[in-house]
């Protein structure tokens, strides 16, 4: 794999794996400061080694294997024999963590299949009202129609993708 396209996939399983790496760091490390240096060095550690990475394995358990050791180390190096957190706590904190990131992206795809299944009309309402953040009087306003059906459509669409939603995630196809 040429050196651009190994940057690409280390960025783009950067991107993915950081709120999850920077959580885990921030409920291990106490103090802001700390704790975002902490993911600094882990970010740097990963950008080094990611030819070291099975891509045939999570990223992010990798990331987090590599988050608790720097953690230890942060501890180490401030003096404290003793951490904060024991090492099977740091582990099972991590392993917490990673789930949830799974967990997170199975729902982030079920949304997003679910978007698309979505009428014109209904995908067209949420996008006014959520991305572009408008009221549902200025939504009602924009599209010519009463801030009482807006409010009954965007309801309508909103149980319509939760009900989408968690049939994907139950293992059935909307």
């Amino acid at each position: 794999m040429d050196e651009n396209r190994k940057r690409e996939e280390f960025a783009q399983c950067w991107l993915n794996a950081e709120p999850s790496i920077s959580a885990y760091i921030f409920a291990a490390v106490s103090g802001f400061h700390d704790a975002e240096d902490v993911v600094q060095r882990v970010a740097q550690e990963l950008a080094r080694r990611f030819n070291e990475y099975d891509s045939n394995r999570p990223f992010i358990g990798w990331a987090l294997w590599i988050a608790k050791s720097r953690v230890v180390d942060f501890y180490r190096m401030q003096g404290r024999n003793q951490l904060v957190f024991s090492n099977d706590l740091l582990q099972r904190l991590g392993e917490t963590i990673a789930e949830q990131a799974e967990t997170r992206d199975r729902r982030r795809e079920a949304l997003e299949a679910c978007l698309n299944g979505l009428p014109e009309n209904s995908r067209r309402l949420l996008d006014l009202r959520y991305v572009d953040d408008l009221s549902a009087s200025q939504v009602a306003e924009s599209i010519g129609s009463t801030t009482g059906s807006v409010r009954v459509l965007l309801s309508r669409a909103r149980n319509a993708l939760a009900d989408c939603v968690q049939r994907r995630l139950a293992g059935e196809h909307a």
